[in-house]
């Protein structure tokens, strides 16, 4: 995530819906504490000065790589009209610059009959959790490090498919990996922040493109009916992934839940941390309101595109069934390495030290008022009380507490303006009687 500073004016809206306060407002300024930072996209959402935007990749970085290959998400296909489909779509990029494509649809296709095998035979702790969205994941890794073995050991659709499309330009066209260039088509920042910042081993995927960033091209192109036909796969199930319960309806036959948007899956994933929810199976939670069409980045309204998304869904599923040429070994989509938490702010790494400081933050926030107002710069009051710790705010950062310190000031002020140096009689500009009524009013 970026913050353009000429676009903030610390009017307080992104703190409040941030949900692992990973932002402060001092001086007027907006800032991202990084290591709290999961880039769900909430920010971008809330702003209402359009001052938080995700750090993306452009077309001209198609020139780096000899031979490139665009992976476009499924909820691509539900920012477009009624009528065009998804080969429609596809048959565009070439004019973007790219050499091929490999529909992540089919990656999704492909995770979800492995899926159904994992949970059947899995052992581990219920419910099991999706690894599909990002945001969720390093949610659980912030904010749920003991929840993090419910996450399922499976790579994502994106990473499964940009493994697939390289493998075979490699052995198809001869090109070296290093010469291969994937770019993920993406709904929101949290994508690529994975690409970065990958849960495995390694990314297969060397950028992500805004979906917004090239929507008006696509359009313009499709409009103007010059399209290249391609062939296309858009298997249903995968397709379905796009959407919220699209996963779910692709596994099928288990106790399975969805839940879509970023609070919602906080208060799911309470719900599991004191001990419910063990007679659910699977959970498949998206950070997005309606899943991945309802990304930041997204350039439609995500109502319509639930409407597209579902339509296109049904003439998707009038289609005869292709085999897909997917790899068999379920070795290839499962995670290398486990997912562990992530590295949060530490009160101090002395433990006697953190212990005291903890319990000074107690002692700061009983006094404060408990409003959670966030006219401090601070999400609320008991972040304020760490912050104050850390010795990165002041305890009249809090209104109610300057106001409090005025009051007494102000009263220190008159009662100072009645006192006299001892120098001066009580008399010296009143009557000896003025001075006794003073001393018994005393």
């Amino acid at each position: 995530m970026m913050l353009d500073q000429e676009k903030c004016k610390g009017c307080t809206n992104c703190i409040k819906h941030c949900p692992t306060e990973a932002i402060r407002v001092r001086e007027g300024q907006a800032r991202i504490i990084e290591q709290l930072c999961i880039d769900c996209g909430e920010c971008i959402r809330r702003c209402p000065n359009h001052a938080k935007l995700a750090i993306t990749d452009s077309l001209e970085r198609l020139d780096d790589y000899k031979y490139t290959i665009a992976l476009p998400a499924p909820s691509f296909y539900a920012q477009f009209g009624s009528g065009v489909m998804p080969h429609h779509v596809l048959g565009v990029l070439p004019e973007l610059g790219f050499d091929a494509f490999y529909e992540v649809a089919v990656g999704a296709e492909a995770v979800s009959k492995f899926l159904r095998g994992y949970l059947a035979e899995h052992k581990g702790p219920r419910p099991m959790i999706s690894s599909a969205c990002p945001a969720v994941v390093r949610l659980m890794q912030v904010r749920f490090p003991g929840l993090l073995e419910n996450i399922v050991s499976m790579e994502t659709p994106m990473e499964v498919s940009a493994r697939v499309a390289r493998e075979k330009a490699m052995k198809e066209h001869g090109f070296k990996d290093e010469e291969i260039g994937i770019f993920f088509i993406t709904p929101c920042p949290a994508k690529v922040t994975a690409i970065k910042q990958p849960f495995g081993e390694r990314s297969y995927v060397d950028g992500a493109v805004s979906m917004s960033a090239i929507y008006g091209r696509i359009l313009n192109r499709l409009e103007s009916n010059g399209v290249q036909k391609v062939t296309a796969l858009s298997p249903v199930h995968g397709v379905g992934w796009g959407k919220t319960g699209g996963e779910n309806h692709a596994i099928k036959d288990h106790y399975l839940l969805a839940v879509d948007g970023i609070h919602n899956v906080i208060n799911v994933l309470e719900e599991i941390e004191r001990g419910g929810l063990s007679d659910i199976d699977y959970i498949e939670a998206q950070a997005c309101t309606g899943g991945c069409i309802g990304g930041p980045l997204v350039p439609q309204n995500p109502f319509v595109s639930r409407v597209r998304m579902e339509n296109l869904l049904k003439e998707l599923s009038a289609r005869e069934v292709q085999e897909l040429d997917v790899p068999c070994d379920r070795e290839f989509y499962r995670l290398k390495k486990p997912i562990v938490p992530r590295p949060t702010l530490k009160l101090s790494n002395d433990v006697n030290q953190a212990i005291q400081m903890l319990e000074e933050v107690e002692r700061i926030y009983a006094d404060l008022p408990g409003l959670d107002c966030g006219s401090c710069g601070s999400p609320n009051c008991k972040a304020l009380a760490e912050d104050i710790v850390r010795g990165r705010a002041e305890p009249s950062f809090c209104v109610f507490k300057l106001r409090e310190k005025l009051q007494q000031l102000a009263r220190e002020i008159v009662d100072l303006s009645h006192m006299q140096p001892p120098a001066m009689g009580r008399v010296a500009n009143g009557s000896k009687e003025d001075a006794k009524k003073d001393e018994l009013m005393e």
